[in-house]
């Protein structure tokens, strides 16, 4: 089976437009996900915020990719799947506001969910035009699962800082884009 690029896969549902190739498993699994620059001049990128945010981000997420799949969840399920869990009654306008998800690609994310049986929703108790979307007792079974499928892989792809050392570095991207 042919390795694809995680911002490929990032990019649609459907099925990645290049595949990367010469990348072994056993790279894969270096939790790096990102090939060396083998003697090309990455030093300008290398000292841009975007750049570093981006490849540490793919990085993540060629882990999470793989983890997930069982459980069937992107990156941006897996945000929406949390915040409900937590907040049951959301609204998806408060998910769009929260996620930064523009409204056309939530409704297709809630069908989806709903389709598989993992979100319902039901009438919101202080707006009558608005419903709030609750997880099903199977969508709460995958979220834990997939919550501590998510908190494994974090501590896996991290184990390269120290706490203090992840501590500020959330801090310090929280800061960047709040």
């Amino acid at each position: 089976m042919p390795q694809h690029s995680t911002a490929n896969a990032l990019r649609r549902t459907g099925v990645p437009r290049k595949a990367v190739s010469g990348r072994s498993h056993a790279h894969d699994a270096s939790l790096d996900g990102l090939s060396e620059s083998h003697g090309i001049d990455t030093s300008f990128l290398e000292s841009l915020l975007g750049y570093n945010a981006r490849r540490a981000a793919l990085a993540v997420i060629a882990v999470f990719l793989r983890r997930m799949a069982p459980y069937g969840v992107r990156p941006v399920d897996f945000s929406v799947l949390s915040v409900v869990a937590y907040n049951p009654g959301v609204t998806s306008r408060q998910i769009c506001a929260t996620l930064d998800i523009l409204p056309p690609n939530l409704v297709g994310m809630i069908k989806s969910l709903q389709k598989r049986g993992l979100v319902v929703r039901k009438p919101h108790p202080n707006d009558r035009r608005a419903q709030g979307l609750h997880l099903s007792d199977e969508g709460q079974t995958l979220y834990n699962n997939a919550q501590a499928t998510a908190s494994s892989l974090e501590r896996d792809v991290a184990g390269r800082l120290t706490p203090d050392e992840l501590d500020t570095l959330i801090t310090l991207l929280r800061k960047v884009y709040r």
